[in-house]
C-alpha cells in the first residue's frame, strides 16, 4: 500500500525538481470520516508546512508529544512553539520519546505521538518503533528529512527511514509536498490506531515543511487496500459456540488484543457465562483480575504451573487477541496437544500462523466477544451448559499445590520478589507498573495483582532493555492522577535514565524502583543453569559487596529527585511508603537484593511446556489421572 507515496526516499531523488505549488485540501465532513480529532471545518488558510504540521496535529486531537529538535526538523519546532494546544516534552533522547509516546499510548488508549530530526535521531526512534510494532501499540513517529533534491545524495544527516523502518511499522510516508502533510498525517492516525494498532512512519523533508500551502480540514483520506474487519462471520461464530457447549476441559486463552479491543468487560461476561478458566499472556495482565476464582496464572515460559498445564491439558482452546508466541507455546508442535482451536484475532496474518484453527474468526474482539456469548446462551439452552467439576478439581489441585512463591536467599540480603510483591501490595490496582526487561520484568508479572486493564506496560514482544523509565514518563503523562511505577533493573536502568532528567524539568513525578542485584541477571539466570554457572560479562559492579559505579542514589540527587537505598527486609515497607508520600518529584529506590535469586518456573527454551520446572531440576508431581 503506496497511497501513492514513494516507497522508499532513494525512489524520489528524480522528484526534486517537481513544482511546489500548493493544491487546497477537501474540507468535506463525511459522517463516516476517518480522521481522528472534532473534524473541526477549517477553511483553507495560507501556512507553511511547518504549521500545517503543528495545524494538523492539533486538529487531530494531540495534546502531548515527545521529541527532541534538529536541523532537518527545526522548521516545525518553530510554529510548534506558539502552539497553545500542544505540551511538547523535551527529552534527552530520541529513543526515550519513542518509548515516552508508547508508554502514553497504552495507559490512555490514544495514538502516541514523537517527534525528531532526520539520519541518527531517527535512527534512534527505530528500537522504539520496533517495540510498537511488535506489541500493537499505536504509534505516529514524525521524523524530518533531508532537502528533497538532496535525497539519494548521502547528504548530510541523511538516512533512508521509510526504507529502514518498513519492516517494522504498518506503513512508512514519505512527504516530499507541503500540500500532502495534512492528508498523510490524518492517515497516519486512521492506519495506527484502526484494525490492529502499530506504528506509522511519517519522514517529511525539509523543502516541503518551508514552503507554503493552502492548509484546510479535514482533509479526504484514501487509504485503497486498507480495510479493517469488525464483526465475525456469524456461522463461525455459532461453530464455537458449539464446540464450547461440547467442550469438557475448555480454557481461555487471552492476549493483549482483549486490552488493545477494549473488551475486558466484554469477556468477564463470557468467561462467567462458560464458567471456564483463564490465562491472560504477559501482554494481557489485567485484562481479567487476578482475583477472579477463575483466573489460573499467565501462561508460558515463566508461567504458573496450573496456567501452563491448564493449556496442555485443554481440549478446547478459546483463543482471543493472541499469536500463539514461542514464548507461551514452547515447543509448538508439543503446545495442547489434545486442543481443537477456536482463534478470534482482528489481524488475519495470525490466525493459523503458528498453530491451524479448527474456527477462525476475524474481526474485533469487542464485536466477537458479545456475539459468542449470544450464541452460546442459545446453544446452552438447547444442549446445556459445559459441565467442569472434573476439569476444576483438577485445576484447583494445581493451584493450591503449586503456587507462585519464593525462597529467601541464603546471602542475607532481600529477595527481589519480595521487593516487589510489596510494591504492588502497598500502592495497590490503581497504580500504574511499567517494567524493564529480564528477571524484575518476569517478578513484576508474577507478584503484582493486576486487576484493571493499561495497569501494566511491558516491552513483551522485542524484549527491549532501557523500556521501562520513559515508558513510565510517558504513562504518567497520560494518566497524571495515577501513581506510576517503572520497576527496573540495574542493567536496563542505565540505558535509558537520562530520561530522569525530563521527569524533573518537566514535572513529572514517576517512582523507579532498581531491583539491583549487580548484574544482568536473566543473562546470569540462563549462565548458572545452562552454562555451568561461567559467568561471562555479567557482573555490574552497582550492587553489595561492589565499587558501586555508578551509587543509584548519589545518581538522582545529582538529577534532582530523591534517591533512597534500603538493603534490609525490614526496611522495605517504610522505604515504599516514603516514596509514595513524595509527588513533587521523581524518586528513585535503590533496592539491593539477592544475585542468586531465580525465576520460577521456567520451561527451558526447546523443550515442552510439559517439563515445566518449578525450581532447579523440580519439575511437579503429576497424579496419574493428569
Amino acid at each position: 500500500m503506496s497511497n501513492g507515496t514513494p516507497a522508499s526516499p532513494s525512489l524520489v531523488a528524480q522528484a526534486a525538481g517537481r513544482a511546489k505549488d500548493a493544491t487546497p485540501v477537501s474540507s468535506v465532513v463525511d459522517a463516516s470520516s476517518p480522521v481522528q480529532g472534532p473534524n473541526n471545518i477549517v477553511a483553507p488558510t495560507e501556512m507553511t508546512g511547518s504549521q500545517a504540521i503543528v495545524r494538523s496535529l492539533e486538529e487531530l486531537g494531540v495534546t502531548d508529544v515527545f521529541g527532541l529538535p534538529g536541523g532537518a526538523i527545526l522548521p516545525t519546532y518553530d510554529p510548534l512553539m506558539d502552539s497553545t494546544r500542544i505540551n511538547h516534552i523535551l527529552v534527552r533522547h530520541e529513543q526515550g520519546a519513542g518509548h515516552a509516546a508508547q508508554g502514553y499510548a497504552m495507559v490512555t488508549g490514544g495514538v502516541g505521538v514523537c517527534i525528531a530530526t532526520s539520519g541518527p535521531g531517527a535512527t534512534n526512534l527505530v528500537t522504539a518503533i520496533a517495540d510498537a510494532h511488535m506489541d500493537s501499540v499505536p504509534l505516529v513517529a514524525i521524523t524530518g528529512q533531508v532537502n528533497s533534491q538532496f535525497i539519494g545524495t548521502d547528504a548530510f544527516q541523511e538516512a533512508d527511514i521509510v526504507g529502514i523502518t518498513m519492516p517494522i511499522t504498518k506503513h512508512s510516508f514519505l512527504v516530499t509536498k507541503a500540500e500532502d502533510i495534512p492528508r498523510v498525517l490524518a492517515s497516519a492516525f486512521h492506519i495506527a490506531a484502526t484494525g490492529r494498532p502499530g506504528p506509522v512512519l511519517v519522514d517529511i523533508t525539509k523543502d516541503a515543511q518551508q514552503a507554503r500551502t493552502l492548509f484546510a480540514w479535514p482533509p479526504k483520506i484514501d487509504l485503497p487496500g486498507y480495510r479493517t474487519v469488525v464483526r465475525g462471520h456469524a456461522k463461525q461464530v455459532r461453530e464455537a459456540a458449539k464446540l464450547i457447549a461440547a467442550a469438557e476441559r475448555p480454557v481461555f486463552y487471552v492476549g493483549g488484543g482483549v486490552i488493545k479491543g477494549e473488551a475486558t468487560a466484554e469477556l468477564l461476561e463470557l468467561a462467567e457465562l462458560v464458567g471456564a478458566p483463564v490465562v491472560t499472556t504477559l501482554m494481557a495482565r489485567g485484562a481479567f483480575p487476578d482475583s477472579h476464582p477463575q483466573h489460573v496464572g499467565m501462561p508460558g515460559m515463566h508461567g504458573a504451573v496450573s496456567a501452563v498445564t491448564a493449556l496442555q491439558q485443554s481440549d478446547l482452546l478459546i483463543t482471543l487477541g493472541a499469536r500463539f508466541d514461542d514464548r507461551v507455546t514452547g515447543v509448538l508442535s508439543t503446545f495442547a496437544p489434545y486442543a481443537k482451536v477456536i482463534h478470534a484475532d482482528i489481524d488475519p496474518a495470525e490466525i493459523s500462523k503458528n498453530r491451524t484453527a479448527d474456527i477462525p474468526i476475524v474481526g474485533s474482539v469487542k464485536e466477537i466477544i458479545p456475539e459468542l456469548a449470544d450464541a452460546c446462551r442459545i446453544r446452552f439452552a438447547e444442549d446445556g451448559a459445559p459441565r467442569l467439576d472434573e476439569w476444576w478439581a483438577m485445576l484447583n489441585r494445581l493451584r493450591e499445590t503449586y503456587p507462585i512463591g519464593f525462597t529467601q536467599p541464603g546471602d542475607g540480603l532481600s529477595a527481589p520478589q519480595r521487593v516487589i510483591e510489596r510494591i504492588g501490595a502497598l500502592t495497590g490496582p490503581e497504580g500504574v507498573y511499567v517494567a524493564g526487561v529480564g528477571q524484575h520484568q518476569m517478578w513484576s508479572a508474577q507478584f503484582i495483582k493486576y486487576e484493571r486493564p493499561r495497569q501494566w506496560l511491558n516491552s513483551g514482544g522485542l524484549g527491549t532493555m532501557g523500556y521501562s523509565v520513559p515508558a513510565a514518563m510517558g504513562a504518567k503523562v497520560g494518566n497524571p492522577d495515577r501513581v506510576v511505577w517503572a520497576i527496573d533493573g540495574d542493567g536496563c536502568f542505565q540505558m535509558t535514565n537520562q530520561e530522569l532528567a525530563t521527569c524533573v524539568i518537566n514535572n513529572i513525578p514517576i517512582k523507579v524502583a532498581i531491583i539491583n542485584n549487580s548484574s544482568l541477571g536473566m543473562v546470569r539466570q540462563w549462565q548458572t543453569l545452562f552454562y555451568d554457572e561461567r559467568y561471562s560479562n555479567t557482573d555490574l559492579n552497582t550492587g553489595h559487596g561492589t565499587v558501586r559505579v555508578p551509587d543509584f542514589v548519589k545518581l538522582a540527587d545529582a538529577y534532582g529527585c530523591v534517591g533512597l537505598r534500603c538493603e534490609r527486609d525490614e526496611d522495605i515497607d517504610a522505604t515504599i511508603q516514603q516514596a509514595l508520600a513524595i509527588n513533587d518529584r521523581p524518586v528513585v529506590i535503590d533496592f539491593v537484593v539477592s544475585r542468586d535469586s531465580m525465576v520460577w518456573p521456567m520451561v527451558p527454551a526447546g523443550v515442552s511446556n510439559d517439563e515445566i520446572q518449578i525450581a532447579r531440576g523440580l519439575t511437579p508431581e503429576w497424579e496419574q489421572e493428569d
